[in-house]
């Protein structure tokens, strides 16, 4: 059997229940995939993309949806070395990749402020740009469960809020296009264990920004929040589907304000009506 034969079977047998249930799980509970999409499956040659891209393989063989697929890689200025990489991997995986151009990597090298926030969004419109060109109605990136949970630390630890990264959204500047995470429900352990078992080696983080630091993600914030979730698995195994179940079961009347869109809630808008109500 050819290798790329023993890793598609290996995602539905030995990682039926960790990865391939929680994909199809993700797809289904949040209504990610309709008849007729044309999604571009967006890889970046690290391990989570390559799996999503072998999942969508996959459930196009057996899926019920009638769907369309592009697996498209934006090159934001690799070095040699690591669009080798991607390009050999997608052939042992045998993932059929549309590559394109950007000078994404060259742009924010030299920007001190936020240079990854901004590397992100350039990379996500790009790939909005190329795959509407490619007639496309949607995106989906490869974030899984432990970026879902690192996002909610994040934006409570820095951002004084709470947020969460959402399993589908609207573009607000490409409209018509959509972005979908069906790694959703899918942690990353189980998917390096899937990695490690097939003997596949994939790019790391490739940003030249980040080449220039001593240690991969130092001072990285989310790097933080790995570590810290990390240390409280040992003593509260679960702590990472509790994290994950707080943003599912907010309860507005414990809240003391929220934001919906642009309309922001205090309660005490309508604190003395409500008590009114009570006694």
């Amino acid at each position: 059997m050819e290798k790329y034969k023993e890793i598609e079977r290996s995602i539905i047998t030995k990682y039926r229940k960790d990865i391939w249930n929680k994909f199809t799980k993700g797809i289904t509970e949040y209504d990610m995939i309709q008849d007729g999409d044309k999604i571009a499956v967006c890889i970046s040659g690290g391990k989570d993309s390559m799996l999503l891209a072998k999942c969508f393989q996959e459930l196009e063989r057996h899926g019920k949806k009638n769907f369309e697929l592009v697996f498209l890689v934006m090159n934001p200025g690799y070095n040699k070395e690591n669009k080798e990489k991607i390009i050999k991997n997608a052939n042992i995986l045998n993932i059929p990749i549309t590559i394109f151009e950007t000078d994404i990597f060259e742009r924010v090298e030299h920007i001190d402020d936020h240079p990854c926030y901004l590397c992100a969004r350039m990379r996500r419109g790009h790939l909005y740009e190329k795959a509407k060109e490619l007639g496309c109605n949607k995106i989906a990136l490869g974030h899984h469960f432990n970026d879902v949970i690192e996002t909610i630390l994040m934006g409570m630890f820095y951002g004084a809020q709470v947020q969460t990264m959402m399993p589908k959204v609207c573009s607000t500047s490409h409209p018509g296009m959509q972005l979908i995470r069906p790694l959703y429900f899918v942690k990353e352990d189980d998917i390096i264990r899937w990695a490690n078992r097939n003997d596949l080696d994939f790019i790391k983080c490739a940003c030249k920004v980040t080449e220039k630091i001593k240690t991969d993600n130092e001072g990285s914030k989310r790097q933080e929040m790995k570590e810290l979730i990390k240390s409280l698995k040992q003593k509260y195994d679960n702590i990472d589907v509790n994290i994950f179940n707080s943003v599912k079961n907010v309860n507005l009347d414990t809240i003391i304000s929220y934001k919906r869109k642009e309309n922001y809630h205090h309660f005490l808008d309508d604190y003395n009506q409500n008590s009114e109500k009570i006694f």
